[in-house]
Formats: C-alpha cells, structure tokens, sequence
C-alpha cells in the first residue's frame, strides 16, 4: 500500500489533463392537434420550435391530413412549442430535454377558436450544445489508436473505471460481475452471464461500447457491476458499402520470468492474422448485412507460475504455459425488412467456430534443493461453436415514441473438449483421458411496450429465458489415475428465468426522475450421476425476486447536473462455476466448480456531478454497494494423495462484503491537436471473516479472514492530430495492489503507443500499434491458505505489436 499511497498524489495531478468521450443526443417531439370543440383533427397546422431563453425559432413543421406531427433530429436544450393556425388561439408548451429523453409526445392537443389572425412564422434550422447522460459512458473506436488491430478486450483497456482480472473478465469498480450484451441483447458471442469470448472478438466492426454503471429496470437484473453494450456497424446509406481489414500482430515478445527447465517452454514472438470483412446493402424496403471475422493465430492465453510455500518448510513451483495454436471464424448476418411505414423485422444469425490446440510441460521442482520432482505434459484440444438465430419484431404506432417490439431467439453452443495427460516422474508413470462434452440450448422470447408523454416515457415489457445445458464426461484412467475417482459420467444444469419490468422517466425542467421495478422468477435444477460420490443430493431450487432501480437528477443549470442512483441486482452462478468435472492443466493446482453455488445479491447506491464546458468535461461519483453471498474461488489443500500435495481452487460463496468508492473522469482539449483524458477510480474493499465448508474431494472446513484495503485504477491517454493525416496515442495505465478473499492482488501496469494515418482520401487507413511495451500488465497474487501460502503469478500475452490496413468502400 505504501506504493498506492506515494502514486495518489501524482495521479490525482494528472486528472488535470484529461478527458472522455461525449455522445450527441438528439430528441423527437409528436403530437395530434385537434379542434376543441369538434374533436376534429386539423391539418396544416405551424408548429414551431422555439428556444426557450431567447424565444428565437430553431426549427418547425406542419400536421399532416390527420392532425400529426412530428418534428425529429433536434439537439437537446430547453425549447417552447408553438402551436398556431389561423382563426385559433396559439398553443405554448415548454419541453425540457437534457438527454434523458428521447421522444415527447405531447399527445392530444385542442386548439380554440379565436378572431384573430396570426403572424407567419419563418422556420430556421440551427444546432444546438448537446448534453451527456450521466449514468451511460459511451466510446467510439474511431478515437482508439494504441489499441487498434486488436480485440474488443484490448480497445477497453483504456476504458474508465475498466479493468481486467486473469481470466480476461471485465472489471468494473474492482467486481467482475458485469454483463456484456451485442447490440442490446445477451448472446452467444459473449456468452449468457459470463464475458468469455471479448477476447477474440475484433474491434475492426465495432462501432462503440456503451458502459452502464445503473441499469435501469429495463436490463436483466443480472451484472451488479454493470453492463457493456457492443454495438456492432451498421451502414445506413442506401446501396452497396462497406469496408475490409486486416491485422498482422506479433505477441509475447519478451518474457517477464524465464521458464521453469522443461523441452517447449511457452510461446514467443506469436504471429497473429485477423482478416475481417463488413457488408451492407440497402435498398428502400430491405437492407442485409454480413460481416466475418477471423483470427489465425499462435497465443499465450495463460502463462502461470505458482509457488507453494508449505509449513513443513517445502518450497515447490510450477509452470503451466498455454501455448495455444488457434482458428476462429465468427460470421454474422440478417437481413432486416421494412413490411410498411410502421412495421418493420429483422431476421439475423451468426456461426461462431473456434478450434485449438494448446500443448504444455509442466515441471514441479523442490526449490529447497533445485530438484525436479515431476514432469507432467499434457495437450488439449477443443472446439467451440454456436449457433445463433434470433427475429425481431417492432411497430411503431401513429405517434413517435409509441411502440410495440417482440423478440425470439435461440442459440445452441456446442463445447467439445478432450485432455490427453502424461506423467514422467519418479510421483508416478501414467496416461489419462478425459473427453467434455457439453451441448447447450437457450431460447429467450421477450415483449417491450414503450410509449411516449408529454414530459417522460413509459416503458413495460416481460422475457421469458430457458436453458438446458446436459454435460457427458469420459475418463480412460492409466496407471495410478490421477482422475479422481466416482465422479460419475454426466450432469444435467437448467434454468428458467421469467420476469416482468415497468420503467417510467419524468423529465422536467429543473429535474428529472426515472424509476422502474423488475420481478423475476427463477428456477434451476441441477442432476448429477448417481454414482457421484461427492455431493450425495440433486440441487434443485427456486426463487422470486424483486429489483427496483431508481435515479433522480437535479439540474444545478445548463452546465451542472447532479444525480442520485439507487440499485438492486443479482449474479447467479453458470454451468462453468458449478461444473464437479476438474480442469487438469496442473494435477496438483485443479480448478473446480461447485454444483451448490447461490445467487449473490447486491444493492447500491451513487452520487454522480457532471460537469461540462465547451472544450471539456469533469463526471465525478461517489457509490457504495453491499454484496451477500459472494462468490469466487478458494484455495484449499487436498492431502488425500500419500505421495504430492493438491491444491484445489474450488468456487464457494463466501458471506458479506462492501465496496465503496469515487470515480473521476476529467476532459479537456489542451489545444486542437491535443488531447488528453485520464481517470481515477479509488475504493475500499471490505471483506468480512467468513468460515465455510467445502465438499470436495472431501468435507473440510476453510476460514476467510476480515480483511480491509484501499485501491486504485489509474489511466492517462494523450492523443496527437499530426499533420499528414496522421494520429498518435499513447496510453498509461496503473492498477494498484488491492485485497482479495485469502490474500492479495499486486499492482501492475502498462504503456501502450499508436498510430493512424488515412489514406486514400480518407477511405482507408493503416494502423500500428504496441500493448504493453515493458511487459508490466501480469497479475500476480499473494494467497495465505491453510497449511500453506503461494505466490501466484500468471504471465499471459499482454505485450503485442499490430499493424492494420483498412479500406471502406
């Protein structure tokens, strides 16, 4: 902690010079005029839009043959409606729109007779400032340079307040329990409450990504940490368009600790090659849409070290290299029909397919006396595919803002994985199999209704989610098996969710308020083989829950907002975390799942300020959340084996703790070729002492100890407009040390640099980039188990030299 004390002051300077990116919101006013004592609907009628403060006409239109109007594509701000038509009494109505709400519809709108004529109005087009929300981030990657040619995993590297544990999983405000959506909607990409897959995405046909610190009632109430929203591209000029890439990448380029004595080591120098294409084209009625991704490449997704320190005074160490050689295809596509002016569906699927081998020797050696105890090989090869088809619907009504949407889907995900394991030690002389093979199907159906009013919204709908996901497990034992025994051949994990939200927004002129409420319930059963021995019982259980979300927002003045969040989530365990089926890449560290995980629960609460000014921006907040039942994984030994220690890491909810903290993103353009944007995300992690008991492979009991740390996420980027069409970045990153349940998390770091430069007009551009330049950014950690400690270090490929070209069309 004495390095995060000494670095707080130098980074909290750094704030002085930074920024984030805005986004632009424009809103859509609608309404019906009729004649008041007729009821008759009036047609031609002047509406114009008026700005509040200076009464100067921004822009307008007429009614149509049935009295509607609608008047869209107009900045936010304070604006008056005029509603005037001669022989009537003039219509005013104040409508203040600060980004919250997209679409006021003012609905009915009786005008009175009146002797008197009316000025002709003159209809001037001018745009205005935009605001921001405060509980969304978005980020172009137009704007990312040091990270381009990469991954959707790499460009949110630099992301404020995001953060990233071993695993590769999102971390938000230091918790990993995050959401990741495409386009809105979970998916088979990333997975359904889980993030796997970010990593081998390219960020070539990415738009931007959303970062939802409180979702409203309208998300899954899944994701306490929040929620990121791909949004993939999406052409919408009419004809043929689109754009090609390709990235070439070299990886791990030096190695941050040698490796332990064995034949392959771990990989180096790894080439990458990403091709990727974008089709659109559009006609009046229909436009489809194609787009493939694919990645041929050599990688080092896992590179641990760990080093066991046992209280009978043995020092041990091992290595596990993956040294993966890698083949993934994603192709997506749909074609989306405008049926008429109001209806309109979108039918769309997607093939993903990746296939690996990773190869890796494993050698255990005494440091007490530098003596190899063990050599262990193993090599896996796996393949993973999914199958995504989904159908949207949507109608909108007469008036803007008032819809009606339904959407199916279904995705069928295949996991076919087979270990082949080999001793040669004096521990033991042996060869083992074992095959997983797991088929999942997941069907959502869901309904929206959203409705737009005078000064807000209103939004309802219900989803209905089933999951079946049936795992068969094959073992061919050789001599002395290190495959535990009567595990059984299968398991069978399914989950019904159903729930039903309503959201209502208020948006008034000083404040606006959004607050909604979400049920679910929820249902999961969970078969094991009879012949498992370890858990005697099916889990079978099911729970109704309520998830309120409330924000209000308090409008200090055109340049201030002020906000206050309150929310309820949930994260429930997947098929991965409570699979009993172990992962043997080190027999004596298995990682395990556990098929008696429960839900945690989370309620938060938030203070946000945003403030802004014409070459900048400052978003601070302030947020405390209370979690029940956390989960995540412990380490505990296993000294049923006479002749070597295991360590499992097995998943086990873990009791109470808090996290509480501020966030500060700070914008400013230093000049018109520079900008700089930094952020700081400070908190305390309170973990209270829990006792617990784990199952396998035997009953024994663990002990978390109270623990209490302050950390910190710190990012600076500078970003250069050169002359020649070029664009330079670089990028500093720090995470500090912080406590996790039995030890600690060190600090790491990174630099990372970029180029884009356009040619062709601008239709194309080349891009170079370098991650991680001096090879800080592994995880270490620092556990104190029972009977023993470990250093665990994992020094995965996170230095990378790309170049990219790229042509758009």
């Amino acid at each position: 902690m004495n390095l995060f004390k000494k670095n707080l002051f130098f980074f909290s300077l750094l704030l002085l010079i930074s920024s984030i990116v805005e986004a632009q919101n424009t809103i859509t006013i609608t309404g019906q005029v009729l004649e008041q004592s007729t009821q008759q609907s009036l047609p031609f009628v002047t509406v114009a839009v008026n700005e509040a403060q200076t009464s100067k006409t921004i822009t307008g239109t007429v009614t149509d043959d049935t009295g509607i109007f609608t008047i869209t594509e107009l900045p936010t701000g304070n604006y008056v409606i005029e509603i005037s038509y001669i022989g009537f009494e003039t219509f005013q109505k104040k409508i203040t729109a600060g980004g919250l709400n997209s679409i006021f519809d003012l609905g009915k709108i009786e005008l009175k007779e009146s002797a008197e004529a009316l000025d002709e109005i003159s209809i001037i087009a001018e745009r205005a400032t935009v605001a921001s929300d405060l509980d969304k981030k978005t980020f172009s990657l137009d704007d990312n340079v040091a990270q381009s040619g990469g991954s959707v995993l790499d460009a949110m590297k630099t992301m404020p307040g995001v953060a990233f544990d071993q695993e590769g999983k999102v971390v938000l405000r230091g918790s990993d329990k995050v959401v990741v959506l495409i386009d809105g909607k979970q998916s088979s990409l990333t997975g359904f409450g889980n993030q796997k897959g970010l990593s081998n995405i390219p960020a070539a046909n990415i738009e931007r990504i959303e970062i939802i610190n409180n979702p409203s009632a309208k998300y899954d109430a899944n994701g306490f940490a929040g929620i990121v929203n791909i949004i993939y591209k999406k052409e919408k000029q009419t004809g043929f368009n689109g754009d090609i890439g390709l990235s070439f990448g070299l990886g791990a380029l030096s190695k941050r600790k040698e490796d332990t004595p064995t034949d392959f080591g771990s990989f180096s120098v790894n080439p990458k090659l990403i091709p990727s294409v974008n089709l659109n084209y559009r006609t009046k009625k229909l436009n489809y849409f194609l787009q493939t991704e694919f990645i041929v490449q050599e990688a080092l997704p896992n590179n641990e070290f760990t080093t066991r320190f046992y209280d009978d005074g043995r020092t041990i160490i091992s290595q596990v290299p993956e040294n993966r050689r890698q083949f993934r295809s994603i192709i997506t596509g749909g074609v989306d029909y405008e049926i008429s002016e109001k209806d309109n569906i979108t039918f769309s699927g997607m093939y993903d397919r990746e296939k690996h081998i990773d190869t890796s020797q494993v050698a255990f050696i005494n440091l007490n006396n530098n003596i190899r105890n063990r050599l262990y090989t193993w090599k896996e090869e796996e393949i993973t595919s999914f199958i995504n088809a989904s159908v949207a619907y949507k109608h909108d009504f007469a008036q803007a803002g008032h819809s009606l949407s339904a959407n199916a889907q279904y995705t069928r995900g295949l996991e076919d994985e087979s270990y082949f394991l080999n001793d040669s030690s004096a521990v033991r002389v042996g060869r083992d199999m074992t095959n997983i093979r797991a088929i999942e199907h997941t069907t959502s159906l869901s309904t929206d209704y959203a409705r737009a009013l005078s000064s807000g919204r209103m939004e309802i709908g219900a989803k209905a989610r089933f999951r079946r996901l049936p795992v068969d497990y094959t073992i061919m034992r050789g001599n002395e098996s290190i495959i535990y025994p009567n595990l059984g051949d299968f398991s069978k994990w399914s989950e019904n969710l159903y729930a039903v939200y309503g959201n209502y927004v208020l948006e008034k002129e000083r404040y606006d308020i959004e607050a909604g409420l979400r049920a679910e319930q929820t249902e999961v059963s969970y078969e094991l083989d009879p012949d498992n021995i370890y858990y005697d019982t099916n889990d079978n259980y099911d729970y109704f829950e309520l998830f309120p979300s409330v924000r209000f927002t308090y409008k200090l003045n055109d340049r201030n907002k002020l906000s206050a969040f309150y929310n309820r989530r949930v994260d429930r365990p997947g098929e991965p975390e409570l699979r009993i089926f172990p992962k043997y890449d080190d027999p004596e560290l298995l990682k395990v799942g556990n098929p008696y995980l429960r839900p945690q629960f989370t309620n938060s609460v938030e203070v946000a300020h945003r403030y802004s000014w014409g070459s900048g921006s400052l978003f601070s907040a302030v947020y405390h959340r209370e979690i029940n039942g956390a989960y995540q994984r412990i380490f505990s030994i296993d000294d049923s084996n006479p002749d070597y220690d295991i360590v499992n890491r097995i998943y086990q909810n873990t009791g109470h703790s808090t996290n509480t903290g501020f966030e500060i993103l700070y914008s400013q353009d230093i000049a018109d070729y520079w900008k700089l944007t930094s952020s700081i995300n400070l908190y305390r992690n309170v973990i209270d002492a829990f006792t617990g008991t784990l199952l396998f492979p035997f009953e024994r009991s663990f002990i978390i100890e109270n623990t209490t740390d302050e950390a910190g996420d710190f990012k600076i980027t500078n970003t250069f407009t050169l002359p020649w069409e070029l664009e330079a970045q670089i990028t500093g990153l720090w995470y500090s040390a912080r406590n996790i349940p039995q030890g600690e998390e060190l600090s790491r770091s990174s630099i990372d640099v970029g180029f884009k430069k356009s040619i062709w007009d601008k239709k194309g551009t080349i891009t170079l980039s370098a991650t991680d330049l001096f090879n800080r950014f592994g995880l270490r950690q620092r556990i104190n188990g029972q009977d023993f400690r470990a250093l665990y270090e994992n020094y995965y490929e996170t230095q990378i030299i790309r170049a990219g070209i790229n042509y758009k069309f």
